[in-house]
């Protein structure tokens, strides 16, 4: 998929039409990439810097999860250039620890992807750097990198005040990655709960929706799904904060996960799995027919 500009020196990539990565022009014409997808996404982001002219001078991620630091460690020491992440991020894009396992037990589309996902450990120390707690960097004058923590525990978004644009991460979603629909053709497009089984603090992932909510912006570009423009994104925003809810169950529901600068530190007991391995390789699997045949019909 080619580059999408989505507001004024912003551009979205979408990867295997699953996940979005950003690219930002700052003030002095260079450019910087937030989130880098999968590991296989190298050669499309690469492709992408050289539309856009030249490789960014950095790479900023929302958070460590797999679909969004999985190519960075690559992409920056092929360009030699840092990858900035929150402070909370540290141990687990550092390989000293794992994030909290994900809930397949929430129920939803996502989930049963959940079920088939091993643990995986990233070490990009040698190219990692941590923001400053401001929040603010100086290849990215006129932004902002807010804490919204909750799907996980250093979770970012980036805010640029003037134009009203949100990067959000997963946050949350601007498709229902719930639903085998919502997953397989990010149609339609809505505010929706981010990756709901990874989600390890449900509380603080609330918290963090209605401190988006309040910044009342234009233009939304999450992790997953097609970014949201237009007058009436901060009143869908807002009543999207007041309608949120957790999953009716989950090993995070009741207890969140407890992570510090060292990793985590606790986990609630994983509640009982009832959905056999080879059921989630069917569902998975009904999921990719729907969206190929989807595809072929269009």
């Amino acid at each position: 998929m080619p580059l999408q500009a989505i507001a004024p020196h912003v551009w979205r990539i979408n990867i295997f039409n699953f996940v979005n990565a950003y690219f930002i022009q700052n003030a002095e014409g260079d450019f910087v990439l937030v989130d880098s997808g999968v590991r296989p996404a190298a050669n499309q982001l690469k492709a992408a810097a050289a539309e856009l002219g030249r490789p960014p001078v950095a790479i900023v991620l929302t958070h460590g999860h797999i679909d969004h630091v999985g190519s960075a460690g690559d992409l920056a020491r092929g360009w030699n250039i840092p990858v900035y992440a929150g402070r909370l991020e540290k141990p687990f894009l550092t390989g000293e620890d794992y994030y909290p396992p994900g809930d397949p037990t929430v129920g939803g589309a996502l989930a049963q992807m959940a079920r088939l996902m091993p643990a995986q450990k990233f070490d990009i120390s040698d190219v990692l750097e941590i923001y400053p707690e401001d929040g603010k960097l100086d290849i990215l004058k006129g932004w902002r990198i807010i804490e919204t923590p909750g799907h996980s525990p250093g979770h970012a978004s980036l805010w640029h005040e003037d134009d009203r644009v949100l990067l959000a991460g997963d946050a949350l979603c601007t498709a229902d990655m719930d639903s085998v629909v919502g997953m397989t053709t990010l149609k339609p497009t809505q505010f929706a709960r981010g990756g709901t089984p990874f989600v390890p603090d449900w509380k603080e992932m609330k918290h963090s929706v209605g401190k988006l909510a309040d910044l009342e912006p234009a233009t939304v570009g999450a992790g997953h799904g097609h970014p949201m423009t237009g007058g009436d994104v901060p009143q869908q925003l807002r009543d999207f904060f007041h309608n949120f809810k957790a999953p009716e169950h989950g090993r995070y529901v009741g207890e969140p996960a407890k992570t510090d600068e060292t990793g985590v530190t606790f986990l609630p007991s994983a509640p009982p799995d009832s959905l056999p391995r080879n059921m989630a390789i069917g569902a998975l699997a009904g999921a990719a027919a729907f969206a190929i045949l989807g595809r072929t019909r269009k």
